[in-house]
């Protein structure tokens, strides 16, 4: 792949991520708000009217582990074709491709970090919850994955951004 190739593939994984993210924070809200609800229920001495709860979550976080393993071979194989790239092949006309990849890579950033942010108020609510079995060990992973993934895709981003922004010509800059 040609570098602009390369940074167009990037931009189009990372709105694919930032779509994907965005969704999943939608449904850890829901599951964070009916979570809240049991708990309440159950400190009143109410009957749980959400029985389902457990097995929706369960799927839930299994589909999201699945999800993001597929996606993960698509990014270290692009990943491993940018390092492969000697630095005098980004040039200075992939800056403005690399500027609008590295904002894509922060709004990505900024969508993963909602989902963290669902994700310990998720813990913080799960924490006096017993009544279920709850995959809560895979939500982690998946939300360390997350975490992980994006430090690299952005840090890859302000790479390829930086190194563009030494190619162009003086006049340019």
């Amino acid at each position: 792949m040609t570098p602009e190739e390369l940074v167009d593939q990037m931009s189009i994984q990372c709105d694919a991520l930032r779509l994907l993210m965005q969704k999943q924070t939608t449904h850890l809200a829901d599951f964070g708000r009916r979570l809240r609800q049991i708990v309440q229920q159950l400190r009143k001495n109410i009957e749980v009217r959400d029985t389902e709860y457990a097995q929706e979550f369960n799927q839930f976080v299994h589909e999201l582990r699945d999800t993001l393993d597929k996606r993960e071979p698509v990014w270290t194989e692009l990943r491993a074709q940018i390092r492969q790239m000697p630095d005098k092949c980004w040039t200075g006309d992939l800056a403005l491709s690399a500027k609008g990849l590295n904002s894509r890579a922060k709004v990505l950033s900024r969508a993963c970090d909602e989902f963290g942010t669902e994700y310990d108020l998720f813990c913080k609510d799960y924490k006096s919850f017993t009544a279920a079995k709850l995959n809560v060990w895979l939500l982690t992973s998946c939300q360390a994955d997350i975490t992980n993934l994006t430090g690299k895709i952005v840090f890859l981003a302000r790479e390829i951004s930086r190194k563009t922004d030494q190619h162009r010509s003086p006049y340019a800059k």
